[in-house]
């Protein structure tokens, strides 16, 4: 990946910066760059980089990656889900809409990101790899303007050479650094502890059906003699390569004491002959990743500083996905901060980035919330036991359920199943 090169002076400007180049960033600097605005991204990590993921893509996904040009010839595609729980082995086709395709997609998120990026790069986006961002800048208005980063921090451990400080003054600051959003928590900027908090653990393996046309979910995960508010996955990359992985969920932060490993191994030892899922075939070490929810730290926008993706707990309650809300998250910034670069007062920046949490609270505020309802009712192993049992055979029930779990539903319009999850997000309060 090309990174630009440092000014001597160790100072730089641009009109935006962004803080991380995971898919939320780099959505962000895409169509803010496609618009002419001077963005500088700096990551941490150079790259390409790994990520823990499942890697699946719901169509809600694949139309961001639309949206943004990318080219996705020769990527894995699925036609839907094939959901087993219960006793039960059933098949989900994704449904063909307006605004949504009848299809998924997997790509590992090593070549995810670096395409997003470089999608990025060619509009005219400046990448600032291996600077590590530990701060913020404020005037003397208490506003956010530049941030200080450490340049050469993966170096320093590389070769021994210590790292050099560099200081980026920008009009609008974008943390869009992950789970650990450390910009936002040295402002204070803490998640909110009674929103839902998920972990997903992952790793890879060689298997014969790495070319399968379906992402399989198994909705039976133990944890002893508990059964857990989750699902396992297996997820087809193509190339002899599948995902394999789980999540579980919490209503409070308390996820974190999932006994990841304990449970993955007993789950994948239930799983059938025909995956090969093995020591022998088995790619690298399971690794695990929080997933924070439900808009966990807020505001997504204050005095020059806005938040995208993970940094601003926006992966979804129903299934742990926040690839798809983190691009679109991104989309609604750039639209906001393009309007807000022309106004030539602070005031009025301000009264223009208020359209973007405006917008993410219209458009996932209500499901976000329909989403903490489902995680406090899953927590109960009986209520998860007749979910699975009972509901799962029901396929008019399951395609109603599908869309409302994957975020499938068209925000307007649509068929009577859109219509009900639309009714029912504007009737609860928005987080």
């Amino acid at each position: 990946m090309t990174s630009s090169d440092p000014q001597s002076t160790n100072a730089l400007e641009a009109d935006v910066i962004v803080v991380g180049a995971g898919p939320g960033g780099s959505a962000t600097a895409y169509y803010l760059a496609q618009a002419g605005v001077d963005v500088a991204i700096l990551d941490k990590a150079t790259f390409p980089r790994d990520k823990i993921c499942g890697d699946g893509l719901t169509p809600a996904a694949v139309s961001e990656l639309a949206l943004m040009g990318i080219d996705t010839s020769g990527w894995a595609r699925n036609r839907g889900l094939h959901v087993i729980g219960g006793g039960n082995s059933l098949y989900f086709e994704w449904p063909d809409q307006k605004t949504l395709p009848n299809y998924g997609m997997a790509r590992a998120r090593l070549e995810l990101d670096a395409d997003l990026l470089a999608r990025a790069q060619g509009a005219g986006a400046r990448l600032y790899e291996d600077h590590q961002v530990y701060a913020a800048i404020h005037n003397n208005l208490g506003r956010i303007v530049g941030v200080k980063a450490r340049r050469g921090a993966g170096l320093r451990q590389r070769s021994g050479q210590n790292p050099s400080e560099v200081e980026v003054r920008a009009k609008l600051v974008v943390d869009a650094s992950g789970v650990a959003a450390r910009l936002s928590t040295s402002l204070g900027l803490e998640k909110n502890p009674r929103r839902p908090l998920g972990v997903a653990a992952r790793t890879y393996f060689h298997s014969p059906r790495a070319d399968e046309d379906w992402m399989e979910s198994h909705l039976e995960l133990w944890d002893g003699e508990e059964l857990l508010p989750g699902y396992g996955w297996i997820f087809p990359l193509g190339n002899g390569v599948i995902n394999v992985g789980l999540g579980s969920v919490s209503s409070t932060a308390k996820a974190s004491s999932l006994p990841y490993k304990q449970v993955f191994s007993r789950w994948i030892k239930t799983l059938p002959e025909r995956w090969e899922l093995n020591s022998e075939t088995q790619l690298g070490p399971l690794k695990s990743a929080a997933l924070p929810m439900s808009f966990n730290r807020k505001p997504h926008y204050s005095c020059g500083l806005a938040l995208v993706g993970d940094a601003g707990g926006m992966v979804s309650p129903f299934n742990g996905e926040g690839i798809a809300p983190a691009m679109k998250a991104g989309r609604y910034l750039a639209q906001a901060a393009i309007q807000a670069l022309s106004r030539t007062d602070v005031t009025s920046f301000d009264r223009a980035m208020t359209a973007y949490p405006e917008e993410l609270r219209l458009d996932y505020g209500g499901y976000y919330s329909l989403g903490r309802i489902f995680v406090r009712l899953i927590e109960n192993p009986k209520i998860m036991r007749i979910c699975t049992n009972y509901g799962l055979p029901r396929r008019r029930l399951m395609k109603l359920v599908n869309k409302l779990l994957s975020d499938g539903f068209e925000r307007s319009g649509g068929d009577v199943d859109d219509l009900l999850i639309t009714a029912l997000s504007q009737m609860v309060p928005k987080v």
